[in-house]
């Protein structure tokens, strides 16, 4: 065959290839442009649903999204009517199965409360409280302030931190009364601990300051703080420890006692009896 002939067929066959592929990429793309897009219609928030709250009708929409529904997504309103939160749902998202609490389990922070775990609550002022900064899902540490028994009178306040890396439940205010029955508002923020360190809590609690400290939610790690007291605040060294003076063991009485002589037949034997003055 002529090689000229055979040089304008390769060409050819070449350029007649190329303009195939591109034709039938442009026929897939119109092809699929042309589809429609999955869909899926899923429940979602109508409004913002805080954590805690029971789930009514009116709280609940629809949406439709665009490709597959999120995993755990809830397709009918009637399942999650009735469930609390256990979480803070914003307005305009998908309802998960995840973010709501079992069937009858209720509301209010009881559902949201891991198995193994307790809720305690502590009273704080503002300033302890971070002045309002202390929003559920924060970590803080707990420290208390106070005279604990056996420390010298001239430490004054001692501090200690006692718990590390807590998780707030909840923050917010509690009326309660004074001592002349007035009421009154005071700080409450519900902590998520163990049950020893509810325990803790408790203890502390009852007769001395608490203050939350803020703390990153990254930040994991338990550090050895050492307590510090006001005398160590200002420089000075600490008290010198006094040895207890020992203790004197009180002395014996002294019994005065007399004897007889007792002879039967062959054998001789002595006898003591106390007296309070006959003869020694």
């Amino acid at each position: 065959m002529n090689r000229r002939l055979l040089t304008i067929l390769l060409v050819a066959f070449t350029i007649a290839g190329i303009c195939a592929f591109l034709v039938y990429r442009v026929f897939n793309a119109r092809i699929a442009a042309s589809k429609p897009l999955s869909t899926a219609r899923v429940v979602s928030a109508a409004k913002d649903i805080p954590l805690g709250a029971v789930v009514q009708a009116s709280d609940l929409s629809t949406m439709t999204i665009a490709g597959a529904a999120p995993k755990g997504a809830i397709f009918d309103p009637k399942l999650a009517i009735g469930r609390g939160a256990m979480t803070e749902i914003y307005a305009g998202l998908p309802v998960l199965d995840s973010q709501l609490a079992g069937l009858g389990s209720g509301g209010g922070l009881a559902p949201t409360i891991p198995d193994g775990m307790r809720a305690s609550a502590v009273r704080v002022d503002e300033v302890v409280g971070v002045a309002g900064f202390v929003i559920p899902g924060m970590r803080v540490d707990v420290l208390v302030s106070g005279n604990p028994p056996g420390a010298q009178a001239t430490d004054g306040v001692i501090t200690k931190t006692i718990l590390q890396n807590i998780q707030v439940l909840s923050a917010g205010t509690d009326i309660q009364r004074d001592a002349q029955g007035k009421p009154q508002q005071v700080q409450v923020v519900t902590l998520l601990v163990t049950p020893e360190q509810a325990e803790i809590l408790s203890l502390a609690s009852n007769s001395l300051k608490i203050q939350l400290v803020l703390r990153n939610p990254l930040d994991t790690k338990v550090a050895e703080v050492p307590e510090n007291s006001m005398r160590s605040l200002f420089g000075a060294p600490p008290a010198p420890k006094t040895a207890p003076h020992p203790v004197k063991a009180a002395p014996k009485p002294v019994v005065n006692t007399y004897s007889v002589q007792v002879i039967n037949g062959t054998k001789t034997s002595e006898e003591k009896f106390p007296s309070t003055g006959g003869p020694k």
